[in-house]
């Protein structure tokens, strides 16, 4: 049995069984989940997260001193970067759309009065940059800033490449760490069926039924957004950018959603999605050691989404009518907070809380969707890992095809040259 569908069965039996111990017998489901579910799902949470950051620092020197040429480095940045930003804008777009349509926030009474957050104050986007840079490169791998490894994983990348043969014995040391991470990684997933089942069973069967019911629209505007924006954004793009069947490419990457679904953090699944682009979908080591780290920290498309929806519904709460200079704030700072907020714990909430107060909207009115955020959260996290990976495959894509453009200028080059010197 492949380990795809051993995740899909833990997935479906943890649901189940969270689900019918809920409805029928939550004293036992206390029980169980306080000596079973909840241990599960923490051991197979701290095995991936044992290996997070040391697989960040290895792939991300060698996609470095891979790439060679500190321009093809950039230009390979710009794309990410444009890719990210693009597609987050076009996920809150699609989120307030839906959220407008529907209506989810006139569907049913809700009480406001017991609503409450207490918002977190984020840094800002020009703190962040300020903050790439780490004083200390050991403090920021100990304590797991993934911005500040990383910029320090870059620099090294950029120093082996340039003293060439000199340190390459270091260079060698990095690619036998990055072996033995890989190794771990396969010897990880092994128990991912049993941590995904352990997982899910108390995502579901701690949330009541009723929260579920009141929240029931608002939960099916989240989740139709996120499915429209996995297929149609990632799916479209992955055919008319890469040329690749998005069929393929879904199926391809599914492993790494459903472990992104189960344990619902991105940098957490990044071994496992970073493992699966490059086997199942071929993208070069190189690439993907730089797109999709970087994608695990700045790239929240499936979290945009949700800002978009929230928004709206609180406002329809709240009785509150958004003009439409009010709306593209919401674009803009959810754009902006995706990247001002990264690596910082609860990003989704935080960056929710950012974009009402942008509007003038209660950040009190979290509290109301508190309740069934994690179920969401575990969805939205798998459409943010999708993003990352249907980058790596364009910008693979988009190289191969630069290299093969290069390759005919040289040869051009190299004729023109020859017929110059046969002519003289």
């Amino acid at each position: 049995m492949k380990l795809t569908t051993k995740i899909l069965i833990g997935l479906g039996l943890g649901a189940l069984t969270g689900l019918i111990l809920n409805i029928f017998s939550p004293e036992l489901f206390s029980v169980l989940d306080k000596f079973l579910f909840t241990p599960l799902g923490k051991i197979f949470i701290n095995l991936i997260s044992m290996l997070v950051v040391p697989i960040v620092l290895f792939s991300i020197i060698l996609g470095t001193a891979g790439l060679g040429d500190p321009k093809k480095l950039g230009r390979i940045g710009l794309k990410t970067v444009s890719y990210f930003l693009v597609t987050t804008a076009i996920a809150i777009v699609i989120g307030l759309s839906l959220s407008y349509l529907i209506k989810p926030g006139l569907m049913g009474e809700f009480d406001t009065s017991g609503a409450e957050f207490k918002a977190e104050k984020a840094p800002s986007v020009s703190d962040t940059f300020l903050n790439l840079i780490p004083t200390n490169p050991f403090e920021a791998l100990t304590s797991g800033n993934m911005l500040q490894v990383i910029v320090f994983a870059l620099f090294i990348g950029l120093a082996l490449t340039a003293l060439g043969n000199k340190t390459k014995g270091i260079l060698n040391l990095v690619e036998q760490g990055n072996e033995i991470m890989m190794y771990l990684v396969g010897l990880v997933m092994k128990f991912a069926p049993y941590g995904t089942f352990g997982l899910i069973a108390t995502a579901i069967g701690s949330q009541g039924v009723d929260a579920i019911k009141a929240m029931s629209v608002y939960m099916l505007v989240v989740v139709l957004a996120l499915i429209i924006h996995a297929l149609l954004t990632y799916g479209s793009s992955v055919y008319f950018l890469a040329g690749k069947n998005p069929f393929w490419f879904f199926k391809g990457f599914s492993p790494a959603m459903g472990v992104a679904f189960s344990t619902s953090s991105s940098n957490a699944t990044l071994p496992v999605s970073m493992e699966t682009a490059q086997k199942n979908l071929r993208v070069p080591e190189s690439v993907s050691s730089f797109v999709q780290p970087l994608g695990a920290t700045i790239n929240m498309d499936g979290t945009a989404i949700m800002q978009g929806v929230a928004t709206i519904f609180i406002a329809q709460v709240y009785g509150v009518d958004l003009s439409l200079a009010e709306l593209a704030t919401v674009v803009i700072t959810a754009v902006l907070a995706s990247i001002g907020t990264a690596g910082v714990p609860g990003v989704g909430l935080i960056m929710l809380a950012m974009v009402l107060q942008s509007v003038g909207l209660p950040v009190e009115g979290i509290g109301l969707i508190l309740g069934i955020d994690r179920l969401l959260d575990m969805a939205r996290t798998a459409v943010n890992i999708t993003g990352d990976a249907a980058c790596a495959v364009i910008v693979a894509e988009s190289e191969k095809k630069h290299a093969v453009k290069s390759e005919k200028l040289r040869v051009k080059s190299l004729n023109e040259k020859r017929s110059l010197e046969y002519t003289e």
